[in-house]
């Protein structure tokens, strides 16, 4: 029992050291990233100009472009690593991801109604955005849900992968006959979200987006336990007390709205709920409650230095984020395919 008992105190104070270690590497990128751009500014000039020091031009720059632009990205890559930790322990599949699963589709598609009715509102609608991307990533996981269950059984891990694959082609299909339909400014606008782009974002996205992480991520870090026994089996879960259908049902909505709501302002970033849980995994062991906190810092350095690899290197043209990290999340999402038996 005691041996037990040091085995967690030390794999605890390793989560705790990892957490600490990220979230330096956070902080190293997001300085470099306000230092990045068609005006640089240096580090030690963006400290400054961030405690009221610095120049009008400085403070422009930082606090009316960058800062919204880096606020969405670091809240949509905690989603995202989030959302994809939860999708991969409810399906028990490695592979498991919410764009993989079809949520980025419902999302999409949510998104592209609407530009189609709303885009000519003023900026205050963007707050209306992350509802028409969480509506359509519950069209879709409803539409995932009946089709993967079970009388019997409830929700089957397999059909769920599966059914997602199908629903995410169907609702993609549906997204871009849609999208062929709109006027070419609100097209434009559409693929680039659709790439992954957080170009142009302000304070109002970030303010959109910042309820839905506040709320539901504490609730999911909360839930570490019943991760912790669904990922053990339904049967072994029921044994010890796990409502396993009802903890599935609330656990998979909770995924749903922080993938829906994060792909709403940083756009259809794929890979990141794919890769972010698996490198967790690799540096504190598969207990939710150290994985999961880990896996939201990870998925924050990755989204934040892609979107800042993106505008720096390919200057003048930026690359939009969601290219940089499918440039390394489609060749590991088949490294781990080939791996998985």
């Amino acid at each position: 029992m005691s041996r037990s008992l040091g085995i967690g105190d030390t794999r605890t104070k390793k989560a705790w050291l990892v957490c600490l270690v990220l979230a330096g590497i956070s902080f190293a990128v997001l300085v470099l990233g306000l230092n990045t751009g068609t005006i640089r500014i240096p580090p030690l000039r963006v400290l400054d100009t961030l405690f009221g020091g610095g120049n009008g031009r400085d403070h422009i720059v930082l606090f009316e472009y960058r800062l919204p632009r880096i606020a969405v990205t670091v809240l949509a890559g905690a989603g995202l690593g989030a959302a994809g930790a939860v999708m991969q322990g409810l399906s028990r599949n490695a592979l498991a991801d919410p764009g993989v699963l079809g949520l980025h589709a419902g999302a999409a598609l949510g998104l592209v109604m609407f530009v189609s009715f709303f885009r000519d509102l003023d900026g205050s609608a963007a707050v209306l955005i992350p509802l028409f991307t969480f509506a359509g990533g519950v069209i879709a996981a409803v539409l995932i849900v009946l089709l993967s269950y079970n009388r019997n059984r409830g929700i089957v891990p397999v059909r769920l992968i599966l059914s997602g694959i199908g629903v995410a082609s169907g609702l993609s299909a549906i997204t871009l006959y849609w999208s062929l339909r709109l006027d070419e400014d609100t097209y434009a606008f559409t693929a680039r979200w659709l790439a992954g782009s957080v170009w142009g974002r302000d304070w109002i996205h970030a303010a959109a987006l910042l309820p839905w992480i506040v709320i539901v991520l504490p609730y999911v870090l909360s839930q570490t336990r019943s991760l912790n026994n669904l990922s053990l089996g339904d049967e072994t879960a029921a044994g010890i007390g796990t409502n396993v259908k009802r903890q599935r049902l609330l656990l998979l909505g909770a995924a749903v709205a922080l993938s829906s709501a994060s792909v709403s302002m940083a756009g259809g970033i794929g890979f990141i709920g794919l890769i972010a849980p698996h490198l967790a995994r690799r540096l504190v062991g598969p207990m939710y409650q150290h994985l999961l906190p880990v896996a939201c810092l990870v998925g924050v350095v990755i989204l934040v230095t892609a979107d800042t690899i993106g505008r720096s290197v390919f200057q003048p043209n930026a690359i939009p984020a969601g290219v940089v990290v499918a440039v390394v999340g489609a060749p590991y999402f088949l490294f781990l395919l080939s791996r998985t038996k």
